[in-house]
């Protein structure tokens, strides 16, 4: 695992996020994911694969930027500013959020095994 291996994994997921690709989701999300939003409610990577296969989450647009890396053995972490716009069943998400995740080195594949978001003001 290397630095440009996260940045590739993190470009991959982002992409798929915006585009609801739902199959690429599943691919880079570990099966037992544990994700904090905003709101202090924890997902599983079933509950989030659901929001964009029934189209409840439907993203507008989304940049990253202010992106750290550090890698830990077979984990990285991984902390980025995102701008987004979206809907979540109909109700508007427009905001720019603080995001951390843990990606761990599992065979060939990386997956996200954590992460969170917050807010920024």
């Amino acid at each position: 695992m290397n630095t440009e291996a996260i940045v590739n994994a993190e470009i991959e997921l982002l992409t798929a996020i915006k585009y609801a690709d739902v199959s690429t989701l599943e691919k880079l999300l570990h099966d037992d994911l544990l994700f904090n939003l905003p709101d202090g409610n924890t997902i599983t990577k079933d509950f989030d694969l659901e929001s964009y296969r029934s189209g409840k989450m439907k993203v507008v647009s989304l940049e990253a930027s202010d992106q750290i890396i550090n890698i830990i053995d077979d984990v990285a972490v991984v902390t980025v500013v995102v701008s987004l716009k979206a809907t979540y069943d109909n109700a508007a998400i427009n905001g720019v959020f603080k995001y951390i995740r843990v990606w761990k080195q599992f065979d060939e594949n990386l997956k996200v095994i954590a992460g969170s978001c917050i807010p920024l003001a």
